[in-house]
């Protein structure tokens, strides 16, 4: 008798935990956040886009590094400068750096605005290692997303171990309550 209902107990148990163990381990949400997810790096990990970024990377920012460098050096030789400047016109360094912003707007601007910005370039070389391998990273799994985003919608992931899971259930309870029943009735007729 109990041989006969063993069987549907475990599809049971299985069935049962299929059920309970996403809710236990919050996989609606999970799946719900992962789905948000992906939906926002589309844009980011479409190929143009990923190739455009891995271009400026490359092309654009790496580049400037060495500009970068430069400009720290040039920005502690600037007082030098302007002082030599000022001797070689007979001018103070002031009033070189006037001059240079009148006539050269463009050159005076970037000569006044190094030392301002010599903490960002200090920050350029340790910036590019940083974000070189985010950048290659993306490059390396567009066709990774892309898979990964054509999957169904990770909101159904849940009802992909619930469904199954209510179906054993389904499946089990009738049978288990068939054995049941029919074991009082070879019980007495054992008995008789």
């Amino acid at each position: 008798m109990r041989q006969n209902r063993t069987p549907w107990l475990a599809v049971l148990v299985i069935g049962v935990a299929l059920i309970v163990i996403p809710f236990a381990i919050s996989l609606p949400s999970k799946a719900s956040a992962g789905q948000k997810m992906i939906n926002a790096f589309a844009p980011i990990m479409a190929p143009a886009h990923v190739a455009r970024t891995v271009d400026y990377y490359d092309n654009t920012f790496v580049p400037l590094k060495s500009v970068a460098v430069g400009a720290q050096q040039a920005a502690s030789e600037l007082p030098g400068m302007l002082s030599a400047l000022g001797h070689a016109l007979h001018m103070s360094p002031t009033a070189v750096g006037h001059f240079l912003s009148s006539g050269f707007p463009a050159m005076g601007g970037l000569l006044s605005a190094l030392p301002k910005l010599n903490g960002v370039f200090s920050q350029v070389p340790s910036g590019l290692a940083f974000y070189g391998p985010l950048v290659h990273t993306m490059q390396a799994n567009v066709g990774n997303y892309h898979q990964i985003a054509s999957l169904p919608t990770f909101t159904l992931f849940t009802w992909f171990f619930v469904a199954p899971g209510a179906l054993l259930v389904l499946l089990a309870l009738p049978a288990l309550l068939a054995a049941r029943r029919r074991s009082p009735a070879r019980a007495a007729a054992a008995s008789a």
